[in-house]
């Protein structure tokens, strides 16, 4: 009897309609399957269907089961493939909430990423609300610099870029008349929905918003530099020290807080610091590592009276000169 037609690749659709076509509240009985094979182009019976089935169950180090649901509305259903649906909504969320990712960008990879799931489930994935208001990139060419700035790393080599900045025109324009930056490369972070590159130049570490460079490429032949920096170099304890990643003078800070900021210092400084309670049993003081930048002085004032710089006398100073300035040009 001569194979019926579509045989050798009826595994292989069989297994694509189960990942998009069944979930745990949408089995497909084995009739239900043999329709959406006859739609695929590939005739079975039914006898063949149940075997199929075993023979998907059976192989060794699959990502899924196919589960079989008794009773009346039972059916077959493929179980998570890959990412559970949790695990996608992680994703997608994190998709949407990169503004170095464009609008169009965001689009396409959360639609890829829905192909890990049932197409019901993929509905789930449609989180626009989130985007709502947020800034998004315009520039595709991001990714592309990510990836030539990972090869670099991977590489070991130096790059060259050039760094630039927004005008009134709302254009990137070049720093410095268009001068290349050469840096050796060691770590991309990223922080508050942007991409930073820290790489060493000119003996010592320092960041790049990866969004303003331009027209990055490896320096062929270029050896990497500063390997004992970054190997006493902690990327967390620098991220913790610094406000909107501006540079400052790095001193050690003393705050005076409201014993209702605790949580609130705690998630900006992480557990480290030690939070002394004050004799009043009303605020607390806590020390911390700080790149000392007007950014830093706008944050404490956000708290209102309800966080004071207390030390050193220098910062404190500087402190009051930024309210003292702000205060000027309010009246």
């Amino acid at each position: 009897m001569p194979r019926k037609e579509g045989q050798k690749r009826k595994l292989l659709v069989l297994l694509e309609i189960l990942a998009r076509e069944t979930d745990e509240k949408h089995p497909l009985s084995v009739p239900q399957l043999v329709e959406k094979l006859q739609e695929h182009g590939i005739e079975a019976e039914r006898k063949s269907v149940y075997g199929d089935l075993n023979t998907l169950n059976s192989l060794p180090g699959a990502p899924y089961e196919i589960v079989q649901l008794r009773g009346r509305g039972g059916g077959y259903y493929m179980t998570d493939v890959l990412f559970e649906l949790a695990e996608l909504k992680l994703l997608v969320d994190a998709v949407y909430a990169s503004k170095f990712i464009t609008a169009r960008k965001s689009k396409t990879l959360i639609d890829k990423l829905g192909q890990f799931t049932s197409r019901y489930r993929q509905a789930e994935l449609d989180r626009k609300v989130l985007v709502s208001g947020r800034i998004k990139s315009t520039d595709e060419k991001i990714l592309y610099t990510v990836d030539a700035l990972h090869t670099a790393i991977t590489a070991g080599e130096q790059v060259q870029f050039k760094y630039c900045d927004w005008n009134l025109q709302k254009k990137m324009t070049p720093r410095h008349d268009g001068q290349l930056y050469q840096v050796s490369p060691w770590v991309l972070v990223w922080e508050n929905g942007n991409y930073y590159l820290i790489a060493y130049t000119e003996g010592r570490l320092k960041h790049y918003r990866v969004d303003k460079m331009q027209n990055v490429h490896q320096v062929a032949g270029s050896k990497r530099e500063g390997a004992a920096e970054y190997a006493a170099f902690d990327v967390n304890t620098y991220m913790q020290q610094m406000f909107g990643m501006f540079n400052g003078p790095l001193k050690k800070v003393t705050l005076l807080c409201e014993n209702r900021f605790a949580g609130a210092m705690i998630d900006r400084f992480g557990t480290g610091p030690i939070l002394l309670p004050c004799e009043d049993g009303e605020h607390f003081t806590m020390t911390a590592e700080i790149q000392v930048s007007p950014q830093f002085f706008g944050w404490v004032a956000g708290f209102g009276t309800g966080v004071v710089v207390a030390g050193p006398p220098e910062v404190r100073a500087e402190m009051k000169k930024t309210l003292d300035r702000l205060q000027e040009l309010y009246r």
